[in-house]
């Protein structure tokens, strides 16, 4: 054999080779793009579009410790102690009809007297061009500055509302599930909102008509600035008890809330019940002081105690200590 037929027999076998490991050489497959959450500005702070989305999310919520004091308040004890966690979902999108929003609250409550330590449904709604469907709060649970005032029963149901909002002037209607809140099956509820603010003054007229009872409460709230603070007046007047307010047939409450530092804010309040409990000539007062002290961002203390006294009854002492941290 000469020299050009080896060189030839060679090239070819290294060809050869060479095919074979081509043909076995592993391919690495091309990675997936990633995409990385975005920031939402479109809805205020905290939101953030789900990703494949338009979609914009809000996650939220807070840890509270609570200490309340008071006769009985633990069972068989003055003292109780409580901790909660609260977590809120936020979705908006933007769609020809408007903003479409909806809303989840989830809570935990554990107490050593009577640990449940379940988590329930607080909240679940969809709004879109006014309307709001769901299990939310009412415009009953709106109340005045501080702790002291109890100016509603109930607040919270499965409703269908309507609001309109003109910035400066809003009104709105609902209608609320009653059953399992009153005595009666297919309990209904209308309640109807109507609210104006001019130069830092606020008043807001609020209905609410039990149509199993057949009984209504109707109440007023007025806010104005005043000096280093806010002055806050409300007045309820009830046919009978009902689901939207059974506590008394008529209240008169008032506070003022002031910032006494950058830090610390300081509301008194009182409230005064007329047929408490709608027994005739049954009357009761209440006063208390509400301190609130922001210790650092997202964290701060509450601090509340209040004097009581029903007609017959008599007088008794309450308050808490609470801190909460919120994200």
């Amino acid at each position: 054999m000469n020299i050009k037929s080896l060189l030839l027999g060679s090239a070819a076998a290294l060809a050869a080779v060479s095919g074979a490991q081509a043909a076995d050489a592993i391919v690495a497959a091309e990675p997936e793009p990633l995409e990385y959450v975005r920031v939402c500005d479109a809805f205020g702070t905290g939101y953030f579009y789900i990703p494949g989305t338009e979609t914009c999310l809000k996650i939220g919520g807070y840890v509270r410790f609570q200490t309340n004091f008071g006769p009985n308040v633990g069972g068989f004890s003055d003292w109780n102690t409580f901790t909660r966690g609260q977590l809120q979902f936020d979705a908006k999108n933007d769609t020809e009809l408007g903003t479409l929003e909806s809303t989840i609250v989830l809570q935990t409550n554990a107490s050593q007297a009577g640990n449940s330590g379940s988590t329930f449904l607080d909240t679940a709604s969809i709004a879109i061009a006014g309307f709001k469907f769901g299990y939310y709060y009412s415009w009953w649970d709106d109340g005045i500055a501080g702790e002291t005032d109890v100016l509603q029963t109930n607040s919270l149901f499965n409703s269908i509302s309507y609001t309109y909002d003109g910035g400066a002037f809003k009104a709105g209607v609902s209608v609320d599930e009653l059953d399992g809140i009153t005595t009666h099956p297919n309990g209904v509820g209308v309640a109807a909102m109507v609210s104006g603010s001019v130069g830092g003054v606020t008043a807001t007229l609020l209905g609410g008509y039990d149509t199993e009872r057949e009984e209504g409460a109707i109440r007023a709230i007025l806010t104005a600035e005043v000096g280093p603070g806010t002055f806050n007046l409300a007045g309820i007047y009830a046919s009978d008890p009902n689901a939207y307010y059974s506590e008394s047939e008529w209240t008169v409450a008032a506070s003022y809330e002031f910032k006494a530092t950058d830090k610390l804010t300081i509301t008194p309040g009182a409230q005064y019940f007329g047929d408490f409990a709608f027994i005739n000539g049954i009357d009761a007062w209440r006063v208390g002081l509400t301190a609130g002290y922001q210790i650092t961002d997202g964290l701060k203390a509450l601090a509340y105690v209040q004097y009581q006294d029903v007609d017959v009854i008599g007088d008794q002492t309450t308050g808490f200590l609470r801190l909460q941290r919120d994200f």
